[in-house]
């Protein structure tokens, strides 16, 4: 792990942007650590520049409560080199969508099954350069999307102990098997008028999930509408579980 920038908010939480061999990333720490702090990975559909915004937002809200949080930019996301299969997926989910039509189970398999196979072993990479540093300890949790990420990292990497999910994206049903294996805490927020989100994919992989204890947030609206409050309760939980 190599940083490239730092700079000090005016909140004192200390950014610094990194790269690890072609993944660019960012580590936010709180300012007034006097131990190694927790960590929480954010997860987010691509476009780091993009979604950093919302993802500074989420971090500062965590640091406040104590914790550490990092990201890194999705693989064909970004400047990081782009799939023509990807791409050629995305844009037949795009154009059914744009045509009201039911997404193909196969269109979504093509998008996102490549993407979760390539994603989870940079995040296991990325926590293990993480872990190393002084200034951060565990436990560790996952908060945000893509949900199928989400999931497939809290199968196999056993030092995840929560996850508050984002239920905003298309998961393949090949991996409801794989959501029955789930067993630590999760929390979901599911925004109930998401255009672009199956509701009853994503209440059927609730369902699924095999977490003795998991907790639903459904909220009115779409997409980004996801309300502040949601910011608290999500404190909370990690609070509980990695602390």
């Amino acid at each position: 792990m190599r940083f490239t920038s730092e700079q000090r908010l005016d909140d004192g939480v200390l950014e610094r942007e990194f790269t690890l061999g072609e993944i660019p990333g960012i580590l936010w720490t709180p300012g007034s650590a006097s131990a190694p702090a927790p960590l929480i990975l954010v997860g987010h559909p691509g476009g780091l520049h993009m979604m950093y915004p919302r993802l500074v937002a989420r971090a500062r809200h965590s640091a406040a409560e104590g914790f550490a949080s990092a990201t890194i930019e999705l693989p064909g996301s970004g400047d990081r080199p782009r799939s023509a299969a990807a791409e050629e997926a995305r844009a037949d989910l795009r154009r059914a969508l744009e045509a009201g039509e039911p997404v193909d189970d196969e269109i979504v398999d093509r998008l996102v099954l490549p993407l979760v196979q390539k994603a989870v072993p940079e995040w296991r990479a990325t926590l293990d350069a993480l872990l190393s540093l002084p200034e951060i300890g565990g436990p560790v949790g996952y908060a945000g999307g893509v949900i199928a990420i989400g999931l497939r990292l809290a199968v196999v990497e056993p030092r995840i102990s929560a996850a508050l999910l984002f239920a905003g994206s298309f998961v393949p049903r090949t991996m409801f098997e794989e959501a029955r294996q789930v067993t630590i805490p999760l929390q979901v927020l599911l925004q109930w008028d998401d255009e672009g989100n199956d509701r009853q994919l994503a209440l059927d992989l609730f369902d699924a999930f095999g977490s003795k204890e998991k907790t639903l947030h459904a909220n009115m609206g779409g997409h980004t509408g996801v309300p502040q409050f949601e910011g608290d309760d999500g404190n909370r939980f990690f609070a509980r579980h990695l602390k």
